[in-house]
């Protein structure tokens, strides 16, 4: 009886191996079928695309671009220096000033919206210079840095009447007194009230009296 149901339990399992078989068989081919179909598709879709005849033009071999050597890094500026690049950013010497002058771009300057009252004021005196600075000797780069510095501490300072000497002229090419106007541009565009030329003994011709925001503050006692 033993050797009977071994022999009916291997019978058992050859049936499902040869079952197993048959299934595979059939994915097999059917797997083929569909291979066969998408080839066929592929085949009709370049039906008509033929080959590119070979080109006989000469094309020269690419030349890789030189390699720029690297650039020594740039200097990071001192603080010094980076301040003096933003003052002179900031004021240019192109800008026209002489729609804002009244007669004589020579004589004074006032804000829009200042009344003539201030101009007459700086004429006689009202107020006294707190700071001066002299631009004999600067070249139009130098004078540009030195007034932006100087208006910017004396701002600081609370100042409310300054001095600029830029000199008649004389010694420049041709003497023409091109740092004047140069002063004039820069003044206008750094904001302040007013500006009037000095008095004989404050330097006449060759200095300016320049008004600045906090004249026109109210002072504290």
């Amino acid at each position: 009886m033993k050797d009977f149901a071994d022999l009916k339990s291997l019978g058992k399992q050859l049936k499902e191996q040869a079952e197993a078989r048959a299934v595979a068989d059939k994915e097999r081919v059917q797997q083929q079928k569909k291979q066969a179909v998408e080839a066929n598709l592929f085949q009709s879709a370049l039906g008509g695309v033929q080959r590119m005849p070979v080109s006989d033009r000469y094309v020269p071999p690419s030349v890789p671009k030189s390699v720029a050597p690297d650039k020594a890094p740039a200097r990071k500026l001192t603080q010094a220096e980076d301040d003096a690049a933003v003052l002179r950013e900031s004021l240019s010497d192109l800008f026209e000033v002489d729609h804002y002058l009244e007669d004589d771009p020579a004589l004074n300057y006032s804000a829009p919206g200042v009344g003539p009252d201030v101009m007459k004021k700086m004429r006689k005196g009202h107020w006294p210079v707190q700071d001066e600075l002299d631009l004999h000797g600067m070249n139009r780069d130098q004078a540009r840095d030195a007034l932006g510095a100087f208006l910017t501490r004396a701002q600081q300072r609370n100042h409310r009447c300054v001095c600029v000497i830029h000199g008649r002229g004389f010694g420049s090419r041709g003497q023409e007194p091109v740092l004047k106007s140069m002063v004039h541009s820069w003044l206008v565009q750094k904001g302040v009230v007013a500006f009037c030329q000095a008095r004989n003994h404050e330097g006449g011709e060759g200095a300016l009296i320049v008004l600045l925001r906090a004249a026109l503050q109210p002072q504290r006692y």
